[in-house]
């Protein structure tokens, strides 16, 4: 039966991974020969795999409809990788809201829409799970102990005690360290020119995140080296990372994993330093060093330092990138800018004081220009989730070993959802229901129990940045050009993402 088959399957993934391993511990780093033992490995076991599970498998259960493939193993990574949202946008008009299809031998599941999408974010942890599918690519990064490393219990921990330090209180303070820090890092660019927006707001979110997050001691030693080893260790967010075991010698790996050794140990020195001296700063270094777990243990200086580590780096990506593109947005739409500019006077004062947390939150016009940013170009193309006990959805059973996937993209501009949907207008959100009120056709953080917890932190960064901006520049587009979306990375950045500016007189 189907327990069988999975028992032998399991045993055969076992011993071919002790022989691979051994294969590997015998070569002198010959990246072209690990990578031919990898490909044939996970070939053979998902030939064999899925072989016994189809022969065992229920006739009686009604399958998604699956989205045939003339190519072996890699089924449709390469049409995907090139394209995905055309290519889910294309089968969700051929084969409806849910559907399957293989890449690298793995059986991807997607819920397109609305209701098809209740499912992940309903789901509990132990049947939609998290730490199957991103722990390969957060572990090494953030490090063990940490996020996707632990049982959900104790993430769910960890998380809660890094939101309690991301309050209102907290909020205000951060408000004028970021218009200082952005105000500090633009002059660099002086009166006028043409330079790589996103390039310049990825440095200034890490700075702005350190400074507000990690605290004044570890802002403090964000030099360039401190710089290129944050870069390093980013750079293990990969689809090769993603794809390929954490082990091979590849240049990035190497480097993201000399970085996360460099940047413990600076935290471990900071951490020692604020123990010993009994300092109470108000900043979420100290709020991890004063949190214990239910148990009554409290962090240990591994598991702050990972926390920290995750904390700057899970949003640094999503904030930097949905920046950039509200810029080229704002570009575009030379009224609407000056609009925002004008609400900026309305709001804040004719002279533009100093902003403060209470003004940010009536920029209503900005906030919308946030949101609609968010909904065309949301930073996390897909949301994803290892099917460890069968599931149902939209009259379909999805099987155990499936990853179940969710595009907050797609569903943000599904035509049967959204009017005008390829428009930036951020007008829609002045209507109560701008999805026809569905509940998840928006979800740029997630929703329900897997709402991301720095969601409120990101508006008030982003919203802070382009109040800084607008004040500082006026922008443009050069010679016309929007940038198309590079798909080559995990997060759809801008390609080519260079902006004209000129300082307002």
């Amino acid at each position: 039966d189907l327990r069988v088959a999975r028992a032998m399957s399991m045993h055969f993934y076992q011993l071919s991974t002790k022989l691979l391993g051994d294969t590997v511990s015998k070569m002198n780093e010959n990246l072209t020969s690990v990578v031919l033992v990898a490909s044939f490995f996970t070939l053979t076991v998902g030939y064999v795999s899925k072989r016994l599970l189809k022969e065992s498998s229920h006739r009686d259960k009604k399958y998604p409809p699956y989205i045939p493939s003339s190519i072996p193993f890699l089924g449709h990574a390469v049409a995907f990788g090139k394209s995905p949202i055309e290519f889910l946008e294309n089968a969700y008009e051929k084969y409806g809201p849910v559907f399957s299809f293989t890449m690298v031998g793995k059986t991807f599941t997607y819920l397109l829409g609305s209701d098809a999408a209740t499912l992940m974010f309903n789901s509990k942890n132990e049947d939609l799970n998290a730490e199957d599918v991103y722990s390969k690519l957060t572990t090494p990064v953030f490090g063990k102990g940490v996020a996707y490393d632990v049982p959900n219990p104790l993430f769910l921990e960890q998380k809660k005690m890094l939101k309690t330090g991301l309050n209102i209180a907290r909020f205000k303070e951060h408000v004028k360290i970021i218009e200082a820090e952005t105000i500090e890092y633009f002059q660099r660019w002086g009166d006028s020119g043409e330079r790589n927006l996103f390039e310049a707001l990825s440095e200034l979110i890490i700075l702005t995140a350190s400074s507000c997050l990690h605290g004044k001691e570890i802002r403090g030693m964000l030099n360039e080296r401190v710089a290129q080893l944050y870069a390093d260790l980013d750079g293990g967010f990969s689809h090769a990372a993603w794809l390929l075991p954490a082990w091979l010698p590849l240049p990035s790996f190497r480097k993201r994993d000399r970085a996360h050794r460099e940047i413990k140990n600076i935290f471990f020195k900071v951490i020692e330093k604020r123990r010993r001296s009994g300092d109470k700063a108000d900043d979420i270094l100290q709020t991890l060093i004063d949190a214990t777990y239910k148990d009554g243990r409290p962090l240990n200086d591994n598991e702050i330092a990972g926390m920290l580590i995750g904390l700057l780096l899970a949003g640094q990506h999503t904030s930097s990138t949905t920046s950039a593109w509200m810029g080229f947005f704002l570009a575009r739409d030379k009224d609407l800018q000056e609009r925002c500019y004008a609400e900026q006077k309305a709001v804040c004062g004719e002279d533009l004081p100093p902003l403060d947390f209470d003004q940010l939150k009536d920029l209503s016009l900005l906030e919308r220009c946030l949101k609609e940013t968010l909904r065309l170009r949301p930073p996390i193309m897909t949301m994803m989730r290892m099917a460890r006990t069968p599931q149902t959805a939209a009259g379909y059973d999805i099987p155990v070993g499936h990853q179940v996937c969710v595009s907050p993209t797609v569903n943000h501009r599904l035509q049967d959802t959204w009017v005008e949907r390829m428009d930036f207008s951020p007008s829609r959100y002045l209507n109560d229901n701008p999805a026809a009120g569905e509940k998840f056709a928006y979800i740029p953080f997630g929703a329900g129990r897997h709402r991301c917890i720095g969601e409120n932190f990101a508006y008030v960064q982003i919203k802070t940045v382009w109040s800084t901006l607008l004040r500082l520049y006026e922008f443009d587009l050069v010679d016309g050009y929007f940038p198309t979306i590079n798909y080559t990375t995990m997060i759809h950045t801008p390609h080519n993402p260079v902006i004209r500016y000129r300082r307002r007189q």
